[in-house]
């Protein structure tokens, strides 16, 4: 599809606007992009991964993992029918999901790979996706963010005066996120999501967030980005320590236990790479042939048309990036503050967007290549039905919160 698209606008390029290098620039990219997918991702991984995966096997011998199972199961049997309550993937999607609420994107990955093959061991079309899978990914593509430590550090590097206040009206968004992916994936797999079940632990969630936020209207922009960055990391921490603590309470031979789960990081690496290539290369050739600039110099002057307040549309490209690849997207993020600065409605708009919403097809193309599906069913239009549910509401907060 982006090959395809790519080839396309750059024939228009060549022969309509005699842009005689776009060629040389999709093929430049080819190679780039398969460096990039090898070395700055795949390498790297592998290795968090042989510490995560490991760390994860001690607290799945050590019962800690299955303790998180049955505290969440009355709210996953729901999301989630085909995993029995019992399942330890229960406890990997708990855990998963908070370091991805946490922004602690390093420990999310391997943490979701593990997860998503226990879901495969559940599955009985090994190459087919299940619902319990295609609602994991959805919910992971959706960008849950508590804390965007990240994008708050970036603020303050380019010289936001609050790096903070992107925080409420980022949670805001993000949320509304989230609740489309579970609208939309419960609506597809007929799933009953209007019971008291689900609805009290969304309320739950609400008010846990509601509560988030006016803790941290209390704080300066400082002691926010200190409470954010350092409680996220604490919380990490601490979790890794009971796993070892637990263990060895039990007896487990803790090193032993580490080893066994770290054995298959390695070997998850490698087999995700032909997936992660292609997608990788495909995206870098859409952005290399010019594509993304015209669609959104199209989507311009359309909304131009009926609303003479169209700065939204010069963060768009950071928005219509993340789906594809979140070092692009950051980097349109980066672009777009030191173009318009921090402060400006496009900055902030910006990293809205780099924080409602996850990197759909690379998410895709990692989990679902880590255990062989290669029939995704609706997983993409979830994914992307979720990102522009956060799309959405973060132009809305974005009016809102400011102007």
């Amino acid at each position: 599809m982006f090959f395809i698209a790519a080839m396309v606008v750059a024939m228009i390029q060549f022969f309509i606007f005699q842009d005689f290098n776009v060629f040389e620039r999709i093929v430049s990219s080819t190679f780039e992009m398969s460096k990039f997918a090898v070395m700055d991702i795949a390498l790297p991984l592998g290795g968090v991964m042989i510490l995560w995966l490991g760390l994860m096997n001690i607290g799945e011998k050590a019962g800690a993992i299955n303790f998180l199972s049955r505290i969440i199961a009355p709210f996953f049997s729901k999301l989630f029918p085909e995993i029995p309550a019992s399942h330890p993937a229960n406890g990997q999607l708990v855990m998963n999901f908070a370091a991805n609420m946490l922004g602690l994107d390093n420990a999310a990955t391997p943490i979701g790979l593990k997860a998503m093959n226990s879901l495969q061991e559940l599955n009985p079309q090994k190459e087919v996706a299940s619902h319990a899978q295609i609602m994991f990914l959805a919910l992971n593509t959706s960008g849950l963010t508590i804390i965007p430590v990240t994008i708050m550090a970036q603020r303050a590097i380019m010289g936001a005066s609050n790096p903070t206040d992107i925080f409420v009206p980022l949670l805001i968004s993000t949320f509304f996120s989230t609740i489309t992916a579970i609208l939309y994936v419960g609506i597809r797999q007929k799933l009953n999501i209007w019971n008291r079940v689900v609805i009290g632990w969304i309320l739950g969630l609400a008010i846990f967030i509601l509560l988030l936020v006016y803790g941290f209207s209390l704080l300066d922009s400082k002691t926010a980005y200190l409470v954010s960055k350092i409680g996220g990391n604490f919380l990490l921490l601490s979790i890794v320590m009971i796993f070892i603590v637990v263990g060895a309470y039990k007896r487990i031979n803790v090193y032993e236990a580490f080893i066994d789960g770290a054995k298959t990081g390695f070997e998850t690496s490698i087999k995700i790479l032909p997936y992660l290539v292609g997608m990788l290369v495909g995206i870098g050739v859409f952005r290399a042939s010019g594509a993304m600039d015209l669609f959104v110099s199209l989507l311009q002057n359309i909304f131009s048309l009926f609303t003479a307040d169209v700065r939204f549309v010069d963060s768009l490209p950071t928005a219509l990036m993340k789906p594809l690849s979140g070092s692009g997207a950051k980097a349109m993020m980066v672009e777009a503050m030191k173009t318009y600065g921090a402060d400006s409605f496009v900055g902030r708009l910006s990293c809205m967007f780099q924080g409602s919403a996850d990197t759909t097809f690379y998410i895709i193309a990692l989990y679902f290549g880590s255990v062989g599906i290669k029939k995704t069913r609706y997983a993409v239009t979830a994914g992307l039905v979720a990102d522009f549910g956060g799309i959405i509401a973060a132009i809305l907060v974005a009016y809102l919160f400011f102007g």
